[in-house]
């Protein structure tokens, strides 16, 4: 069976080592955790976990009857592609001199981003969006020389 990269949203408890058990039990099932990201819901008791990971279905089945087990779980959805809404947000420092600063402006613009800094050699760009527009950008920004990225990896909401 195939491989695939798979968006798990989990309602959990809003208690200390809920994040360790889960990420676990993941790990224990021997795949990587690509994304993870945890933040509290409009119930202050209660967090949402979004977890991507690449896996084949049947394993993914296994990991989603496991996460049912345990006590801080509340709920388990596989959002499936389409039938969902994502987001991440990326900061990318890139080498810029003065002629490269415009045409750097104009790319991140095409992407919904913006110039957060800006300093002598360098911008840093600001941009949120889906994985795949993150994604061109990034090929977007690797000509001009990216000297560092960061990705806060994909929060999801089901449509």
């Amino acid at each position: 069976m195939a491989s695939e990269r798979h968006t798990i949203s989990c309602l959990v408890e809003n208690h200390f080592g809920v994040l360790s058990r889960v990420s676990g039990l993941i790990s224990a099932r021997g795949f990587n955790i690509d994304s993870l990201t945890v933040s509290t819901t409009e119930d202050p008791t209660i967090s949402r976990m979004t977890i991507v990971v690449d896996a084949d279905a049947l394993k993914l089945e296994q990991v989603k009857h496991q996460l049912y087990r345990l006590i801080d779980v509340i709920d388990v959805q596989e959002l499936r592609e389409g039938a969902f809404i994502d987001r991440e947000l990326l900061l990318a420092r890139v080498n810029a001199n003065g002629a490269a600063r415009a045409e750097l402006e104009r790319v991140a613009s095409q992407f919904g981003g913006k110039l957060a800094d800006a300093g002598d050699r360098s911008v840093v760009i600001e941009a949120s969006g889906d994985t795949k527009t993150l994604d061109r950008l990034v090929e977007r920004l690797k000509p001009h020389g990216i000297t560092k990225l960061v990705r806060t990896g994909r929060v999801a909401l089901e449509k």
